[in-house]
């Protein structure tokens, strides 16, 4: 597989020239430029090309650790840029693991059955910004003002990998 283009995450993601905090999980994890975490702390700055060299080293170690969890999974290119974005924003174990890491994810069980479509669809599982105490916390949740860019990203994720048209 050829890496992703990065364009779309840096599209969905945006660019943040000051460190800001992560809006489910707050100062706890600083983020910046187009979403990356590792290192950052509050005040810190980029630049616009210091922010994609990030981006790209970033994906890049997703990529390296999705490669493993996956194994000899034969994906189409749309699939494997979208679970490449996913786990760019949720992170790699929740893409790989169930909540309690002591099984694969419902993706990776999809994949391994076979199941392509139905691991493009396991995308909206992941609908949540934080920890969820009422149905309103969910990011699909029609009354949640909180994540609906998760939402909106999780849409366009699961249209990427099912080769239909963006949401």
């Amino acid at each position: 597989r050829e890496r992703e283009d990065r364009r779309p995450i840096a599209r969905r993601e945006g660019y943040r020239e000051n460190a800001y905090p992560d809006p489910a999980l707050g100062t706890k994890v600083p983020t910046i430029g187009y979403g990356t975490t590792g290192g950052v702390k509050m005040g810190d700055k980029i630049t616009p090309d210091r922010a994609l060299i990030r981006l790209q080293a970033d994906a890049n170690e997703k990529e390296v650790a999705l490669r493993r969890c996956f194994g000899d999974l034969k994906l189409l290119q749309r699939e494997w840029d979208a679970y490449v974005g996913l786990a760019y924003n949720t992170g790699v174990n929740s893409v790989c693991f169930n909540n309690e890491r002591i099984g694969p994810s419902t993706i990776k069980q999809r994949l391994q059955a076979a199941d392509y479509p139905g691991a493009c669809e396991a995308i909206l599982l992941y609908d949540r910004a934080g920890p969820v105490n009422k149905p309103s916390d969910r990011c699909s949740h029609p009354d949640n003002r909180t994540c609906r860019g998760v939402w909106k990203d999780r849409k366009a994720l699961r249209a990427m990998c099912l080769g239909e048209s963006m949401p």
